[in-house]
């Protein structure tokens, strides 16, 4: 009974699409690449803690796109271990995410203090903070509903 539970608990092709919480894996992508897009693109002033926030951002992006993949594919053929591995990739990505979002904010109120003109580039690194904090959620909400799955299985 307990392989038919864990053979269900993480769906493979297009189910993942339909599934809640792996339907998050295409939000997560969206503005995972869009921190990634709009740090890569902006002025760098820390080169350390955005280094840090582009490392996240790129990590998690491709992460999340080989997880899904993965699971299109149904390369996890629904072992427990699968479940656990989902639990872990999630939870690493909440607190590297909480971390780059914390990080990127402190960059850009220290590029706002340097720069009195504030220009396109200070909307842009606002706007990686606003999605790094969304991306920050999703993986959260994610990592909450893995590990009610993980604890069920």
């Amino acid at each position: 009974m307990s392989s038919s539970t864990s053979s269900s608990a993480l769906p493979s092709g297009l189910a993942v699409l339909t599934t809640f919480p792996d339907v998050l894996f295409i939000p997560e992508i969206i503005f995972g690449g869009l921190v990634w897009i709009l740090v890569a693109s902006s002025k760098v002033l820390l080169p350390m803690l955005q280094g840090w926030v582009m490392f996240v951002s790129v990590f998690c992006f491709v992460m999340s796109f080989s997880l899904l993949c993965l699971y299109f594919c149904g390369a996890h053929g629904g072992g427990g271990s699968w479940v656990t591995l989902d639990l872990i990739c999630h939870d690493v990505a909440a607190l590297f995410y909480l971390s780059a979002a914390v990080l990127e904010a402190f960059a850009t109120y220290n590029f706002g203090l340097a720069d009195p003109l504030l220009g396109q580039e200070y909307r842009e690194n606002i706007a990686a903070v606003v999605f790094a904090f969304v991306a920050t959620l999703l993986y959260v909400i994610h990592k909450v509903f893995s590990m009610l799955r993980w604890k069920s299985s």
